[in-house]
């Protein structure tokens, strides 16, 4: 598949019309036939009814069309992005995480950095740990936040925080009246995880707090996300192991009890590529102190 075929598609797509599209793509209407036919082929899939009058999209026709044109937008973005950055215009820098660390800090590095820093194109990444260490690698972001440690020689990991751990509980649940409650305490409660996957994760962090104390949970259920798991929490499924900046989240039919055992924590880690010495990541990295409180490493 090439790019050329989802710009034709998207213009017949648009037009229901093989000839407009063909007018507005400046070539002859057969050659564009053929091109939607080798699409289909290579997809596996019918694409546009052509029995229809006028033409329509098939179902699978309709999601491929959603994706190309998101494919297609994207394109352009990366290539005015591209020009400015060639013409000294503008520089990008970019940023993963994973969506828990939105309750802590990093919302506010976000907004002072980019003030800082007018000229840079910052760009935001929902990843996995997992995934923003591939990112680093390939070059697709230049500094990412986790909760993850990794032991590889091209990455370099700084621990931001340690976060204490919050039990996320129904509001009406019978231990959400307690000021602080134990891990052997939860054993017999139904755990929602999250996320389901990839993993290793912060899955895999919380069924540790438990096996280090020779405690085995009783897990209900396996979210992908962690608002859905939260959601699930206010629905009455089961309780949820939460890093204590996700506090500012509030939702009626919600409560946060603190545990207290100790030791038990989650840390947020900030990974780059060893032996980036960058001005913009150094500035970075020591804003990201700077909010947090510490000195830059």
């Amino acid at each position: 598949m090439e790019l050329r075929h989802l710009r034709y598609f998207a213009a017949v797509a648009r037009e229901l019309n093989f000839s407009r599209a063909a007018e507005q793509l400046h070539m002859a209407q057969p050659p564009l036939s053929r091109q939607i036919r080798q699409l289909e082929e290579e997809l596996g899939a019918e694409l546009i009814d052509r029995r229809a009058r006028p033409l329509r999209l098939t179902p699978a026709g309709q999601f491929f069309h959603g994706q190309a044109v998101q494919l297609l937008e994207r394109l352009a973005e990366v290539r005015v992005a591209t020009g400015r950055i060639a013409h000294g215009r503008r520089t990008w820098f970019g940023i993963g995480f994973v969506p828990s660390t939105l309750y802590g800090a990093l919302p506010e590095v976000i907004r002072r950095f980019r003030e800082a820093q007018p000229e840079v194109d910052v760009g935001l990444s929902e990843l996995t740990t997992i995934q923003q260490i591939e990112a680093l690698k390939a070059g697709r972001i230049d500094v990412g936040f986790g909760r993850l440690r990794f032991d590889d020689a091209r990455i370099e990991g700084e621990v931001v925080t340690e976060e204490s751990i919050v039990a996320a509980l129904p509001a009406g649940h019978r231990l959400a009246r307690r000021k602080r409650l134990g891990l052997a305490e939860l054993v017999g409660e139904p755990l929602l995880l999250y996320p389901a996957k990839p993993r290793p994760s912060y899955a895999d962090q919380v069924l540790d707090m438990f096996r280090s104390r020779s405690l085995a949970p009783a897990v209900a259920l396996e979210a992908n996300e962690m608002q859905t798991a939260i959601g699930l929490v206010v629905a009455g499924v089961g309780y949820a192991l939460v890093p204590r900046s996700v506090e500012g989240l509030h939702r009626e039919g919600l409560v946060y009890v603190p545990l207290g055992d100790g030791g038990v924590s989650s840390p947020v880690i900030m990974n780059c590529r060893a032996g980036d010495g960058s001005g913009l990541l150094t500035q970075f990295r020591k804003l990201v102190m700077a909010v947090a409180g510490r000195p830059a490493g």
